[in-house]
């Protein structure tokens, strides 16, 4: 495949873990927003206390859209592992999602409903930048490329002719070939 090729696969696989993660962020934004309205609207609860709550019953609905949809081709092994990460991470990004709004709030006094969504929102689309990078960097991490072995060209049976020494150093040549299929092997300049 050329590197043209190559470039374009990538492209396409990291287009489709975008449009995934969008739709299972989606959702998640719907359910924060959501239980946000209803907590602020039926409860005693502070703008930011209401949005941490609704913060994390996002958080949980969404593990499970990453995990059993967006990255489920990626390495299952360590499930504690992957759960501490992404609950660490989503710490971290609901620190930043909330952060905006106590800012907004606290900080500026915008306080009505209108407000607090927007900036609600705002927070959410800056914390899913981070999210998006710390969850396919550390969180669902992908599993190693598959080796393939390199199929060997077909040997030159050995003539009567050709010395040992050249035999090994055509081998030799053709494994490093092999090896490095992008480099090109030149002969070194002072050996001719």
């Amino acid at each position: 495949m050329s590197e043209r090729g190559a470039l374009r696969a990538r492209l396409d696989l990291l287009a489709r873990e975008v449009a995934k993660f969008g739709a299972v962020g989606a959702v998640g934004l719907l359910v924060n927003v959501a239980v946000f309205n209803l907590l602020r609207h039926t409860t005693d609860l502070q703008v930011v206390r209401a949005s941490v709550l609704a913060t994390f019953v996002a958080i949980l609905c969404n593990y499970v859209g990453f995990r059993y949809w967006t990255y489920r081709d990626r390495d299952k092994t360590g499930r504690t592992r992957e759960l501490t990460l992404f609950l660490l991470f989503s710490a971290a990004g609901a620190v930043i999602e909330n952060g905006v709004l106590y800012l907004a709030t606290y900080g500026f006094d915008w306080n009505s409903p209108v407000q607090s969504n927007v900036f609600k929102i705002l927070g959410i689309g800056i914390a899913t930048l981070f999210r998006f990078w710390s969850y396919r960097t550390w969180v669902f991490k992908a599993l190693p490329a598959e080796v393939r072995p390199v199929e060997a060209p077909p040997a030159e049976p050995p003539s009567a002719e050709t010395p040992p020494a050249e035999e090994a150093a055509r081998s030799a040549g053709r494994f490093l070939e092999q090896r490095r299929p992008a480099e090109t092997v030149e002969p070194d300049p002072v050996r001719r």
